[in-house]
């Protein structure tokens, strides 16, 4: 669990690792371009029932604070998705990311089968030319 810390306010807000990776992305973006936005998300099931929004701007201190030091593959799909809302005038929500989970299509009558549909390709040898 990630944490965000913004202003002077002395309320960390614990954001998951790789919903905040792909946040930070977006929110940095937005504000070296000098744009404002705001930032809503619902509260955690650890914390009383609601939402909150912060008023994001260049001018007030904001940190990025990860618990894995390695960062995560990022999903380009969610960066986008990030800022689309972030243009918007309701700003930034917090959303999950979607996954894409949908079957891969095939063409009717040409199935694919694992193993049978792979040609086995010759290594070169001495013989012939690499």
């Amino acid at each position: 669990m990630g944490t965000l810390y913004y202003g002077d306010s002395g309320t960390p807000i614990g954001i998951e690792d790789r919903a905040l990776a792909h946040l930070k992305i977006a929110i940095t973006t937005k504000l070296r371009r000098g744009e404002s936005f705001t930032l809503s998300w619902q509260h955690a099931e650890d914390q009383p029932r609601g939402r909150s929004t912060l008023w994001l701007h260049a001018s007030i201190p904001l940190r990025f604070v990860f618990d894995e030091p390695e960062a995560p593959e990022l999903s380009r799909q969610w960066i986008e998705d990030l800022m689309r809302s972030a243009n918007s005038t309701g700003g930034i929500r917090l959303v999950p990311e979607h996954l894409d989970t949908d079957p891969i299509p095939t063409i009717a009558g040409q199935p694919v089968q694992v193993g049978v549909d792979v040609q086995e390709v010759d290594s070169p040898t001495e013989s012939q030319p690499a």
